[in-house]
């Protein structure tokens, strides 16, 4: 971080803290930290899914597909993102969860930031 600025590259920073760049989980003082959002950089082979749903979500969530094939699935319905730039937004309270149907990379946008919650470690 140089003058209040902070550059890297979200393949690389993701791999360090499970594809999350910016979030309460980051130690206060750096310019990631942030009780407002949180952002993931997801990179998923094809086939790769959530091992279980997200139930209980306190947050609101958006999904924008940067490359490949995803689908995000609600109780229902699912969400095929297959162009650059698809997105879906899902609120509070709404369960889900998502497969790689083609090797994909996602940016996800959640708010606010909850400190305490964390997905199981098999995300």
């Amino acid at each position: 971080m140089t003058n209040g600025v902070y550059a890297g590259n979200a393949s690389k920073d993701a791999a360090n803290d499970r594809g999350w760049l910016l979030g309460h989980f980051k130690a206060p003082g750096d310019l990631r930290h942030s009780r407002e959002a949180e952002i993931k950089w997801g990179t998923h082979p094809r086939g790769d899914q959530r091992t279980a749903w997200v139930t209980g979500e306190e947050r609101t969530g958006l999904l924008i597909l940067i490359s490949g094939r995803f689908r995000m699935e609600f109780p229902d319905h699912s969400v095929l993102l297959e162009e650059q730039g698809d997105y879906v937004v899902w609120g509070p309270g709404v369960n889900h969860s998502w497969t790689a149907e083609d090797d994909s990379v996602v940016m996800t946008v959640r708010w606010p930031s909850i400190p305490g919650y964390k997905a199981p470690e098999t995300e």
